[in-house]
This record gives structure tokens, C-alpha cells and sequence, in this order.
């Protein structure tokens, strides 16, 4: 006979973590909104789960076992049975009085099984920071062990934007004219200005997800060569940041009439057919918002695989007439320069435009823009409709297409995430992207929690799994030591430029893509690999090669050890000063505290920079290596840090740091 479900004897009920589980189950009145779990979780998942958190009671990893339709697991050590019959979670041993318990169903430890309503320990809250924004301090994982995940992804949601890209730049002197220093032609102030952003904004997880998006909707400061060309990156960016957990139908038009995309893909200045010439519209904006903003190449299922035939092959999405048809709608845009006050730059004869065009949407010159009629996606735009209204009805037929949910939803799984989702994870993305259950679509607020919050994100099934995870970016692996260690700018210079070199520096570096196709692709697979034979892609191994291998590990070494060296920390431009030398360090003092006992330091950089997820070998190799030097409470600050500096740089040269589970 089973014990009533609130027994006391109960050992999953009486601990404290499982009890906060119970209160949010059905029913319990809780008063909280609460993420529940997609799916129940199985027996053995249940069981599994039961041996992570109670080792005290469930220590070993037992088979399951069946006996007329009782699913259990006995484990010697302790005497105690775990089973589960007819959806019942059954316990039964020394803690439960030697009587079998009756704990609850499986439907209601599907929050505590994958991790849907809180974090159980320290691990499992750094896991989930790392993949919602860049870092995971002591602060962050206290923070949010005290809550659940949705209310905590909700307080950053509204969380207040720190100060923008634009207004960064402007405060810096960066709008100044002058032959000197010419700001109006440079670029390397927008390298300052967006890793700025990344390692000090408040909003972190915002800014985790405008950088994901500026890698789908990918502008570069390598292709833009117009006056004030950083103040106009900065405004993309801060277009991104603004638009990251809004409507993705806005955030299609602010980058389609934004200054900067308009030069990047050619839709500034495109004009009208001209029969008499034989002169065409410039179809490359039209291609690339088809390919790369929209819908992809080629039809999906919901679920991202894609749509077949009756022979089986896939069907394209788009076809070269609807490319044509649609470049007649991106006709007759150019700069806004109604606001424009020109100014002429000291000592010179050159004429430099004010700073307003670039950050007002692009401006419609009807004279210039094609009246055809456009026929694209099942879509028939009338000859002579208004250009803006021809505009509106574009893009409302792209973001109504049922591939945007799918096919940007993968992308941002695979940006936050793992590269190899499960068809049912993209399934369940998609579901958000189309309706945020208020039945409105495209809500990218609703994505991203979806995307953090489902099963496959929160299962610690995916630390053992070897198709689970990604490779860590490398401009991702120096925000995060930035933001771990406390990063700061002595002359709030912030100077760290473009780090793209790979022989020498990251091999990446943010807003500086080589191309519009990103810094990889999405369906990337490292050739002759073991990846290649699953079928798993690995995107952001396009950008591993031996030479970006040891490019990276000099580079950061010295980073860690030193910090970032700045010629001219006080000064906005480039150039040498009195104050040279590492204006942009790190904080080391908590890990200084530890510098003695390389076992306690060496866990605490693996729990904040990896989540706990080291191997016991790997990280007895590393504490093993800090030994080999002695280091005494009275050494010197030198050698102390050097030990700190070593600890760091060995779980960042880590394979199981540089996959992120």
C-alpha cells in the first residue's frame, strides 16, 4: 500500500531544492508564473536526474529494471528503490521507513527534471548565464539561484540599456572635425566602441542577443566607406540592441532603411529600370534578404528540416524572378539628408556632411523608384503603388513567409545554444516565433526565453552528449574573461581594436565580418572529420585552422597575464602619449585570495568560466601544473599573479572549455 503523497517520510519531499519543485507543481498555489516543462520526463530520465541530485540516497548509476509494469533501480549502497509505476514516482528504503512512498507523478518533476523552474546548484546556473549572455559571476549565480529562470530572464528583459554605441562615440570626442584626426574617414572608433559595449553594458543578456543578431543580419565595418562610417555602424548596432527583444517586422524594416545596410548591400542610390540604357535595379539586396535575413534557400518544415518532392529532393524557396521582381521595391532609397548641415574641415577644402544622415532611415525619391508591377512569393505588388507602400507590403509578405520562424530560429539556438538542435527544439522555437500566445508573431522576446528555457537547453542529458554544444567564438571567449575578471579601462579609453588577424590576435572580432555571409555558416561541417560522418555541423569551426589554434592561445595569454596594451589611453585618437602602456586590465583579487591553494583556484575558474563542466582529469592536470611552482603567502604580487594568470590561460586553452555545454 503506498504511503499518501505528502508523507513526511518522503526523501525527495523533505529536502529543501525539491520541496521549491513540489510548491510549483499543479495546483500547490504558489503565486508565481512558472515555465513549465514541454514533456514529461520518462522514467529513466526521472531516475537519472534522482542520481545527480540525491547521490546520498541514489550514489551509483543502476540499469533499470521491469516487473509487471513496475519501472525501477536498486542501489546497494544505500538499500533504497526507485521506480515508477503507472506514472507514480515510488521510493522505498531507509530514508522512507522501509515503505514505499508515493512522491508524486512524472508530470510533476518535469521542471525539476530538465531544469525549467531554477537552478539546482552553482553549475547549473553558471550553464544557464552562459548561454543567456557572456559571463556568470558569483553575484549573477546568487542572483539567480534565489529565483527561477523565467522571472530572472525576465528582469533582464526590462532591464534599462546602457548607454548607446552612438552616444558613446559622441562623448568620446568622436564627432569632432578635423584634419588631424579625421574621424569622419576612420573606422577603428567603431572597434572601440562595440567592445565597449560588450564588456561593460548592464544589459547583458540584450546585448548577447543584438550581437546574435548581428550575425544574421551582418553589416561590417570592413564595407563601409562613407563620411562618419563608425557613428553609422554604432547605429546599426544600437538598432540591433533596440530590437532585440521587439518584433522582428521592425526589426526587418530598421535594418532595410538603415543608412549603413544601405551601403553595405547597395540599396542606397539603386534606381529604376531605364530601357534606354538597359540599366536594371541592383538585385543584391533583394537576394540577401531573401537568403540570409528571411526564409534561407530553400522551403522548411516547421521543425527546420527541410520540405521535399515526390522525388524527394528539396524545393527552392525563392526562384531568380522573385529576386528581380523584389529589387524593384528596394528602388528609388538614398540618404536622408534633410537634416544635413555641412561643415568645412579646418585648413583645409574639404567638405565633411553632419552626422544626422547617418543614423535617419533611408529617404524615398519617388522620380527614382520602379512603378512595375512585382510578383514574388505568391505576392503581386500592382505597377504604380506608392514606393512605401510597396515597401510594407514586401516585407509584411517575407515576415509572414512560414520559413522565418524556422529558419531564424535555428540560427539563434545555434548562437545561443548547440549547433545541432533537435528537429523538435526548432519545432517548439518556431511555435514562439509564429504565436507568443497572445497571438502576436515574431516576438523575439518570446523567442529567446523559448530558446533558454526548453528542455534540450536545460537537460544536463546535454553534458554528456556528444552532439550537444558549441564551439565558443572567439571574441566570445575575451568578453567573457573580461566581464569574469572585472575588465576596465584606467583613461576609459577602451581601445581594443580590430582583432581579426589570426596568426596573431582572435580571428574574429565583432561588427567585422569578412562578408555578408558572416564568419561562417550555419551549415558549416569541418571536412574529413567525425563530424562529417554524423551529419552534425559545427559553424563556428570554419573558423579554426592552425594557424588561428596558436594565434588565440598567444594572444590571450598575454591578454590574461597583462591585459590590453594602449598607446594613447588618454586621447580619443590614435597616436602616443606619456600615459602609454596596459590601460585595460583585469581584477584579479578574488583569484588572488586563492593563489595559494591551486585545487580551491582552480574550481573557481572552472565553475565561473566553465560552468563546473571540466573533467576530474582535466582538472588535476591543470592544479597538477600550478603545483610545480611554489607560491607562498609571501611571494611576490609578480609570482602570485603569474599563478592566477596560468590557471586562467590553461581552462581557456581547455577542450573542455572551448566547447560550451
Amino acid at each position: 500500500m503506498y504511503a499518501p503523497e505528502s508523507a513526511p517520510l518522503s526523501p525527495l519531499l523533505s529536502t529543501g531544492q525539491v520541496s521549491r519543485t513540489r510548491a510549483f507543481a499543479p495546483g500547490t498555489g504558489s503565486g508565481q508564473s512558472m515555465q513549465r516543462a514541454s514533456r514529461v520526463p520518462t522514467p529513466d530520465e526521472l531516475m537519472d536526474w534522482a542520481e545527480q541530485r540525491f547521490p546520498s540516497l541514489f550514489g551509483s548509476h543502476e540499469t533499470s529494471q521491469t516487473a509487471d509494469g513496475l519501472i525501477y533501480r536498486y542501489y546497494p549502497g544505500t538499500q533504497h528503490y526507485l521506480g515508477v509505476y503507472q506514472d507514480h514516482v515510488l521510493v522505498l528504503g531507509p530514508a522512507s521507513g522501509n515503505v514505499v512512498v508515493n512522491v508524486g507523478s512524472l508530470a510533476r518533476f518535469a521542471d525539476a527534471v530538465f531544469s525549467a523552474g531554477g537552478p539546482f546548484n552553482d553549475e547549473e546556473a553558471a550553464r544557464f548565464l552562459l548561454q543567456a549572455q557572456f559571463s556568470a559571476s558569483t553575484t549573477d549565480i546568487a542572483t539567480l539561484r534565489s529565483t527561477t529562470y523565467e522571472a530572472w530572464l525576465e528582469s533582464q528583459f526590462n532591464t534599462a540599456p546602457g548607454i548607446t554605441g552612438w552616444d558613446w562615440l559622441t562623448l568620446r570626442g568622436y564627432a569632432t572635425i578635423s584634419s588631424d584626426t579625421a574621424y569622419y574617414d576612420n573606422n577603428y572608433q567603431g572597434d572601440y566602441m562595440i567592445w565597449h559595449q560588450l564588456m561593460t553594458s548592464p544589459d547583458a543578456v540584450r546585448k548577447r542577443v543584438a550581437l546574435a543578431l548581428s550575425e544574421i543580419f551582418v553589416v561590417s565595418l570592413n564595407g563601409v566607406d562613407i563620411s562618419w562610417r563608425s557613428h553609422a555602424m554604432a547605429h546599426y548596432w544600437d538598432q540591433l540592441v533596440a530590437n532585440a527583444f521587439g518584433n522582428y517586422r521592425k526589426l526587418l524594416e530598421d535594418v532595410t532603411l538603415n543608412a549603413a545596410m544601405g551601403y553595405y548591400l547597395n540599396t542606397r542610390g539603386n534606381q529604376k529600370e531605364n530601357p534606354a540604357t538597359g540599366r536594371q535595379p541592383d538585385e543584391n539586396y533583394a537576394r540577401e534578404v531573401l537568403q540570409l535575413f528571411t526564409i534561407g534557400l530553400v522551403d522548411l518544415n516547421p521543425d527546420g528540416t527541410p520540405r521535399r518532392d515526390s522525388s524527394g529532393a528539396t524545393i527552392d524557396s525563392y526562384s531568380q524572378n522573385d529576386i528581380t521582381h523584389l529589387a524593384r521595391v528596394f528602388t528609388g532609397y538614398d540618404y536622408d539628408q534633410s537634416q544635413n548641415q555641412p561643415s568645412n574641415v579646418p585648413g583645409t577644402t574639404r567638405t565633411v556632411p553632419s552626422l544626422h544622415y547617418v543614423r535617419l532611415p533611408m529617404a524615398l525619391n519617388a522620380s527614382r523608384h520602379s512603378t512595375l508591377e512585382s510578383r514574388f512569393l505568391g505576392t503581386t505588388i500592382p505597377a504604380n503603388t506608392p514606393g512605401a507602400v510597396a515597401m510594407q507590403i514586401a516585407l509584411d509578405t517575407l515576415f509572414n513567409h512560414p520559413n522565418v520562424g524556422p529558419f531564424i530560429g535555428r540560427q539563434l539556438i545555434q548562437r545561443l545554444v548547440t549547433s545541432n538542435p533537435s528537429p523538435a527544439y526548432v519545432s517548439r522555437v518556431t511555435a514562439a516565433f509564429n504565436n507568443n500566445g497572445a497571438g502576436v508573431r515574431g516576438d523575439l522576446r518570446a523567442v529567446i526565453k523559448t530558446i533558454l528555457l526548453d528542455d534540450e537547453a536545460r537537460s544536463p542529458m546535454g553534458l554528456t552528449d556528444p552532439q550537444f554544444g558549441k564551439l565558443r567564438e572567439p571574441m566570445l571567449r575575451l568578453v567573457q574573461w573580461g566581464r569574469t575578471f572585472g575588465i576596465r579601462s584606467a583613461q576609459n579609453s577602451w581601445k581594443i581594436g580590430n582583432l581579426s588577424n589570426a596568426g596573431s590576435q582572435l580571428g574574429q572580432s565583432p561588427l567585422r565580418s569578412p562578408s555578408v555571409f558572416n564568419f561562417f555558416r550555419p551549415g558549416y561541417v569541418p571536412p574529413s572529420t567525425a563530424l562529417a560522418s554524423t551529419g552534425a555541423v559545427a559553424p563556428e569551426f570554419q573558423l579554426v585552422n592552425e594557424s588561428s589554434v596558436g594565434g588565440y592561445l598567444n594572444y590571450i595569454q598575454g591578454v590574461i597575464r597583462n591585459g590590453i596594451y594602449v598607446s594613447a589611453p588618454d586621447r580619443p585618437n590614435n597616436g602616443t602619449s606619456e600615459l602609454r602602456g596596459y590601460d585595460i586590465t583585469a581584477n584579479y583579487a578574488n583569484e588572488l585570495a586563492l593563489v595559494t591553494n591551486p585545487d580551491a583556484l582552480v574550481a573557481r575558474i572552472n565553475l565561473l568560466m566553465c560552468a563546473g563542466q571540466l573533467s576530474a582529469q582535466t582538472v588535476t592536470l591543470i592544479s597538477d601544473a600550478l603545483k610545480t611552482s611554489n607560491v607562498t603567502a609571501s611571494s611576490t604580487e609578480s609570482v602570485k599573479l603569474n599563478r592566477v594568470a596560468a590557471a586562467i590561460f590553461l581552462v581557456m586553452a581547455s577542450a573542455e572549455y572551448l566547447i560550451q555545454k
